[in-house]
């Protein structure tokens, strides 16, 4: 396949270049990637300053394109201007560190999928589940092996798949679970420091909430060391509350527009 690779990491981080490295060996691989790390840049998009897209070399090996802007503009940039082909699928990763729960509306690694999701081309988001020690050949290896037997053609428009890999050696996962996003989040609070000149400035700093464990969970899948792997949707209408919101807006007199 050919295959446009993007990150949140940035262009020299590891995981990237594993993942390169690794899908190389089978299919025709371009990568556009952030300048420098643009972790939690979610789906943001540069338009009040151009985009540079620089190649990046390491002795005579081309690593890719180099732009200075987010994961979605990667995308964007990779799909619609430097690649002369089209591309069959969309590969944001390998990230350091999960995207599982809340994670995913944060994270410029989810977004860049779903940024090929929404240029109509099937995407995957790919993350490594430890943040000090992330087994990224072990990402890697899965990924290639996922797509040696699941067919992205069928992959349904607006969605994308979001994939995380314990951080455990091959041979210790013990497969995967289809997933769904979880309630997994953080508990925020800020430190109040002050600079030499008496400003004062705040870190955030946040506590996991895990407040469920159910089998078809992504992060307790990642715990019981399974890939988890999670269909995504880039239309993010709640279905359940727009039927029941439709009820209630009966009542509604005048201000209510519901057909029906």
């Amino acid at each position: 396949m050919n295959i446009l690779i993007t990150n949140d990491d940035g262009i020299m981080s590891p995981g990237i270049i594993e993942l390169a490295d690794r899908l190389s060996e089978r299919h025709n691989v371009l990568v556009v990637a952030p300048d420098v790390e643009r972790s939690a840049t979610g789906h943001a998009i540069t338009i009040r300053t151009p985009l540079w897209a620089k190649e990046v070399k390491v002795g005579n090996r081309m690593i890719g394109y180099a732009i200075n802007g987010t994961p979605a503009d990667c995308v964007k940039l990779g799909l619609l201007a430097i690649s002369e082909i089209k591309r069959d699928l969309v590969i944001s990763g390998i990230n350091k560190g999960q995207n599982m729960g809340i994670d995913v509306l944060y994270s410029g690694t989810v977004s860049g999928a779903l940024e090929g999701a929404v240029m109509d081309t099937p995407s995957i988001a790919v993350s490594s589940s430890d943040w000090s020690n992330p087994i990224y050949s072990t990402a890697a290896d899965f990924m290639l092996e996922f797509l040696e037997t699941f067919d992205v053609k069928e992959m349904p428009p607006f969605t994308a798949l979001n994939i995380n890999v314990p951080s455990v050696a091959r041979e210790d996962l013990k497969g995967l679970r289809i997933t769904r996003q979880s309630r997994r989040r953080y508990k925020d609070y800020f430190e109040k420091r002050k600079d030499p000149y008496g400003n004062n400035y705040y870190w955030i700093f946040g506590e996991v909430v895990e407040d469920e464990c159910s089998l078809d969970s992504d992060f307790c899948a990642v715990k019981e060391n399974y890939v988890s792997v999670t269909p995504l949707h880039a239309i993010m209408t709640d279905k359940d509350y727009f039927e029941e919101l439709k009820e209630l807006s009966k009542g509604w007199g005048k201000m209510s527009t519901t057909p029906g």
